[in-house]
């Protein structure tokens, strides 16, 4: 039988546990967490920071605020904790996240350390890759992934140069060969399989504020034409990641629809896998997209030691790609999974959005902020860095024939 277990938290001068009469409170232990903010950045600590205490094993979770000294203390069951924090001040955003915090007996102290990053003008807005029914036949279909691009700027920025792609491992749940003999993430965002790039000449490919760029990942078709319960990606509006020299496999792409336009098909920057279809996870990928700063995409993929096989994993050739050059990530955890661990860090993604099921025609969608939007006058989506709390799961894809928000 489950039990719901209160967490008080009584703000006294600091933030205390409160002791309440309980059957349980033996079974409860006190965790503390102190914010450490960059060094230059000792004036941003405030009150009212969300703090974010997720059961690793459970998927149970917690929030509290912190103090007015960057701390919190929330009594909490015993078990192994994700611990993620974010706190917006305007454009500056603080985030920090520790895995595998142990609560057992004893009372727990996290020093928290927090990364530094700006918020993007070009954003995820949506991510479909989990696929859909192919009733009323039998069986299911993965074709036809896509993602949303949104320009949460007030000025257009172009398309033109941008590349994007997902990192080792495939999977959140799957084995991470390049984390660091301490547990770390490496020095570098590990892209695996292929590097997707815009064309242009820096100015063919604009995006006003507020609108939105469609990506097919596979097929640009009309797959509602044989799947009712699936997507149009057959529209002149759509890019889409074709190459039938590096891709040739005609179920995941075939040839572009009749009004997808010929300037809208996508290059590819470097494959560096074998699959002969464009390898995105169905359940849980780690996706980014980033611009090469100082050079072009393929002078830079011509550098020494930029290409390298994955230890323990040498099918797994990756391009090592430098964290600063991310504009936007979304980490996405395997909502069937406890074993899921983070792939990007707090300065990308802080947290995390789960996708509970694949093949039910659900994706994962960024929240608009309401607010700002009717500032600015056209439509501003929330941005922390953490998709724990910009991203949720839609029911269905937003793209799909009569769905609502």
């Amino acid at each position: 039988m489950k039990r719901f277990v209160l967490i008080i938290l009584l703000a006294l001068g600091l933030t205390a546990c409160s002791h309440f009469s309980d059957p349980y409170q033996d079974a409860l232990v006190s965790v503390t967490v102190h914010a450490v903010y960059p060094a230059g950045h000792a004036d941003a600590v405030r009150e009212g920071a969300l703090v974010r205490f997720a059961d690793i094993a459970t998927g149970s979770a917690w929030q509290a605020e912190t103090d007015s000294r960057g701390a919190v203390t929330v009594l909490l069951p015993k078990g192994v904790y994700r611990i993620l924090m974010s706190d917006r001040q305007g454009r500056d955003i603080y985030n920090g996240s520790q895995d595998k915090v142990v609560v057992a007996g004893e009372p727990v102290t996290v020093q928290l350390a927090l990364e530094y990053s700006l918020a993007g003008t070009l954003v995820v807005k949506e991510l479909y890759v989990g696929g859909c029914s192919k009733a009323p036949q039998e069986g299911t279909w993965q074709s036809d992934q896509y993602v949303l691009l949104h320009n949460n700027d007030n000025q257009t920025v172009y398309l033109d140069s941008l590349c994007f792609g997902s990192l080792h491992p495939y999977n959140s749940n799957g084995v991470n060969h390049w984390l660091q003999p301490d547990g770390s993430l490496p020095d570098f965002a590990p892209v695996v399989s292929v590097v997707w790039n815009f064309p242009g000449d820096g100015k063919t490919y604009p995006l006003a504020p507020g609108e939105d760029a469609l990506i097919a990942l596979r097929g640009a078709i009309d797959h509602t034409a044989e799947y009712p319960l699936s997507v149009n990606l057959n529209r002149p509006d759509c890019f889409v990641c074709y190459n039938p020299t590096y891709f040739p496999n005609p179920i995941y792409h075939p040839a572009p629809g009749d009004q997808v336009r010929q300037d809208h098909i996508l290059e590819v920057a470097v494959k560096t896998g074998q699959s002969n279809a464009n390898v995105v996870s169905i359940s849980s990928p780690a996706f980014v997209i980033f611009r090469v700063q100082g050079t072009s995409i393929q002078e830079f993929l011509a550098r020494p030691d930029v290409i390298q096989a994955t230890p323990g994993a040498a099918a797994d050739v990756v391009v090592k790609v430098p964290w600063d050059w991310i504009i936007d990530g979304v980490e996405v955890f395997n909502g069937s999974s406890s074993g899921n661990a983070k792939r990007l860090p707090p300065a990308v993604d802080a947290g995390y959005v789960s996708q509970s099921e694949t093949f039910k025609g659900r994706s994962l969608m960024r929240t608009v902020d309401e607010e700002a939007s009717a500032a600015a006058g056209f439509t501003i989506l929330q941005d922390t860095n953490n998709s724990s709390n910009d991203f949720y799961e839609r029911e269905t894809a937003s793209l799909h024939t009569g769905a609502g928000e």
